[in-house]
């Protein structure tokens, strides 16, 4: 009886002290990978998020960019990383559901490998075309894309294969009916530069990305995903209005910390996020970068990645689409 009590006062001692430790959470400066370079729409999330974060949590929340191929370098950094809260991953669907949807072999499963805490942000992308194409509308574009098929594909450039402009890029090609090809670049600078220069046809890029482009008139843009226009491109029509509803793709960005971090952990950075999303300086930021704040909780985030896993690898088989 003595060796029980012993061992039961032991078990008692131990998970005091581990409620304590997450309790004390976080009581160290927080890491919070994003695998994308700096400038695009992630890491804006990410650098707005973290300053106000750091400020509810009262711990440093730096951000450090982890890019490469297609943000498996930095996904796959976190996946490993000891399950303790300080390291954190802030990406988007192109992490948890784009490639986990196309790329045979991939080194993380999204679905196993992190633990999520919130959806942040929505994002729409938009189709860009060179402003000398002369293309006014999406019918003009698909008569353009069919009538050039004996001159060889219409080409579209993307930030990356497996990346949200591709999958979106992928469903604007069959809805169209046209054998467009696909041309990857290592981000959104690197093909709107193509773009201006003629080297390819057209860009799916964020609307983010793209808005100060349009402005200065140096191209062009026909249409953007989601159900609403973007208020940065008020003149550019959905492709539901354009007569082509089934391009309905509508990025996401979303908080993860590694599978099996204390669920004590994840409801003190859900709070605190909570708090994050609802500060108005927060929020204008996010709005100005033409993306849409909110704050979707663990299980709409568990919902969106495994649907959108699921349809998006239909898209990819109906295209004959997959990544090495």
């Amino acid at each position: 009886m003595k060796r029980t009590m012993l061992l039961s006062w032991v078990a008692m001692s131990l998970l005091a002290v581990a409620g304590s430790a997450h309790a004390a959470y976080p009581d160290r400066p927080i890491k919070m990978i994003v695998p994308f370079p700096p400038g695009g729409g992630t890491d804006v999330v990410a650098r707005v998020v973290s300053k106000r974060l750091a400020e509810v949590l009262g711990q440093a929340v730096v951000v450090e960019n982890r890019p490469g191929a297609s943000t498996v370098i930095g996904a796959d950094a976190v996946a490993r990383a000891e399950p303790d809260g300080y390291t954190l991953l802030m990406t988007g669907s192109t992490t948890y559901s784009i490639l986990p949807a196309l790329k045979k072999n991939l080194s993380y499963d999204p679905q196993k490998s992190f633990a999520p805490v919130a959806v942040l942000a929505l994002a729409p992308v938009v189709l860009v075309t060179r402003s000398d194409l002369g293309i006014a509308d999406l019918p003009a574009l698909a008569k353009y894309a069919r009538e050039r098929a004996d001159k060889g594909k219409v080409s579209y450039g993307t930030f990356g294969a497996g990346s949200a402009p591709h999958l979106a890029g992928l469903m604007m090609s069959q809805a169209l009916k046209a054998d467009m090809l696909d041309v990857p670049y290592k981000g959104s600078a690197q093909m709107v530069t193509a773009l201006i220069g003629g080297e390819i046809d057209m860009g799916v890029d964020t609307a983010a990305s793209a808005a100060p482009q349009v402005a200065a008139g140096k191209i062009k843009a026909l249409a953007v995903t989601g159900a609403k226009r973007v208020p940065s491109l008020p003149g550019v029509p959905t492709f539901a209005e354009g007569g082509y509803p089934s391009v309905d793709f509508l990025g996401w960005y979303g908080m993860a910390a590694p599978a099996g971090t204390p669920q004590a952990i994840i409801d003190t950075l859900g709070r605190a996020v909570e708090k994050t999303m609802a500060d108005d300086a927060v929020r204008r930021t996010i709005e100005a970068n033409a993306l849409e704040p909110v704050n979707l909780g663990p299980d709409v985030f568990r919902e969106r990645m495994a649907g959108e896993i699921e349809r998006f690898s239909a898209i990819g088989q109906q295209a004959n689409v997959s990544i090495e």
